[in-house]
């Protein structure tokens, strides 16, 4: 027998339980896990002693920019899976706002064609919401494969390209504005006849634009100034109105990139009452608090914005206790040149794919999480809600040998200038982590290596099996 690769010696990882094994892989496929040694050779052998052996890292949210009209300058997907590799993530869900955004068959097949030859790790892809534009559409997208779909809630739609407008003002030509209530009705009713989830980027247009209006008037461009005009009721009042078309609808509803720390108090109330409710968060949220604006500077901005320890916290007794499900990077970079105009000025979005293992290992030693948690929030619980489990975010004999091995140990700085994206800045940068991934290895063959890519790209299009 000859295996295709041996981990030997390490503690492998699942949401229950840590043992010391073995994994043999053939075919792509994990083998055997046993305590022994078994017979034969192995084109490639890992020592794994004193390290940690998890699944590989799932990112269920990344804008990597591409798409045969992609806005390649800033990224795409060659640099946003190999910075995901150095990380540790061996599947990447790519968002749908790329150039032509996914909002119909031809165009998830025009985003799969154009990425498939740069994918360094296997990749699914969501549908986006439209509303009347494209309600029709939704089946045949699940059908094809997506793996949710998106609605960003507020957000204005260029009528010819079906673009996002992110600075919608009235009066605009060529624009479709924010929907209704009424219209995101119905995009939740459809979207429940198809079985999958709607998620939602939940923040309140008409507050903020009554709110930022105020704040510019007001002369004070403090990092302060613009939570104030993104308040924390500018997320709940939408998960509230969400959770209540959920509750009537029975549409799975799945808050993305949560930062007030009340939303978890209300998705964690709407699912006691078992309404079909989950969320995620990111690890910006659970890194960086508004005391960091000033250090930071652009590199911060989000939207939802970084908010308080208040808010930091509430996000993370919300994974540990399982209100919110996962972490996912939110992966939107901007070029340089962009990030270092003023708070004001510059858009909203970080390059944070390779960094969100780092500050999730980072966690673990602070005792934020468990390993065995850390296993759940990035491989384990996004496999499942997105039908891709056991085959990927398992240890299981049978399933894609994608692992990520990792060592709690080493304690670092941080330097943006060794990233893998194409824009290389970071919020994190100069900061001091503890803990990094070492390996990642893709169907059994490795992919990255303390810090540097391994061979060519060999990433797949993924559909979910249910």
């Amino acid at each position: 027998m000859t295996w295709d690769h041996v981990i030997l010696n390490g503690t492998l990882v699942t949401p229950h339980e840590c043992q010391q094994a073995n994994i043999y892989i053939k075919d792509g496929k994990i083998a055997a896990i046993t305590g022994e040694q078994l017979p034969g050779d192995a084109l490639e052998t890992t020592d794994a002693k004193g390290k940690y052996v998890l699944p590989g890292f799932i990112d269920p949210h990344v804008h990597s920019r591409d798409g045969s009209k992609g806005a390649h300058h800033k990224e795409d997907f060659f640099h946003s899976s190999m910075a995901g590799a150095i990380g540790g993530v061996t599947t990447i869900l790519e968002m749908p706002n790329c150039n032509p955004a996914v909002y119909n068959v031809d165009m998830l097949h025009d985003l799969v064609d154009t990425i498939t030859p740069k994918a360094h790790v296997d990749f699914g892809a969501w549908g986006l919401c439209l509303g009347d534009l494209n309600n029709d559409e939704l089946p045949k997208l699940a059908e094809a494969g997506v793996v949710g779909f998106k609605f960003f809630w507020g957000y204005a739609i260029d009528s010819k390209t079906y673009q996002l407008i992110y600075n919608y003002k009235e009066g605009m030509e060529n624009v479709i504005p924010p929907l209704d209530d009424g219209q995101i009705y119905k995009i939740f009713r459809e979207v429940a006849k198809t079985g999958k989830l709607v998620a939602i980027h939940a923040e309140n247009f008409d507050i903020i634009k009554l709110l930022t209006k105020e704040v510019i008037e007001s002369g004070d461009t403090s990092y302060a100034a613009m939570l104030r005009s993104r308040p924390v009721l500018s997320e709940t009042t939408v998960i509230n109105t969400a959770i209540g078309l959920s509750r009537e609808l029975g549409t799975h509803l799945h808050i993305l990139h949560l930062a007030a720390g009340d939303g978890v108090d209300l998705i964690r109330q709407a699912q006691q009452e078992g309404v079909n409710v989950t969320g995620e968060t990111c690890p910006h949220y659970l890194a960086l608090t508004d005391a960091d604006a000033e250090r930071c500077g652009a590199m911060i901005k989000g939207y939802p914005p970084v908010r308080t320890q208040y808010d930091q916290d509430k996000l993370w007794a919300g994974l540990r206790d399982g209100t919110l499900s996962f972490v996912c990077s939110d992966h939107a970079p901007h070029t340089p040149e962009e990030k270092r105009l003023s708070l004001w000025e510059a858009p909203a979005g970080m390059a944070t794919i390779e960094t969100m293992a780092m500050v999730m290992l980072d966690g673990v030693n602070k005792g934020k999480l468990t390993i065995n948690q850390l296993s759940s929030v990035l491989s384990e619980a996004p496999a499942k809600m997105f039908g891709l489990y056991p085959q990927k975010g398992s240890l299981e004999i049978g399933t894609d040998a994608d692992v990520a091995i990792v060592d709690l140990a080493p304690a670092y700085i941080f330097h943006q200038e060794q990233m893998h994206s194409r824009t290389k800045l970071s919020p994190y940068d100069g900061m001091t982590f503890k803990g990094a991934v070492t390996k990642t290895i893709l169907r059994g063959k490795t992919i990255a290596q303390d810090g540097e890519i391994v061979g060519s790209p060999s990433g797949h299009f993924i559909r979910p099996e249910k």
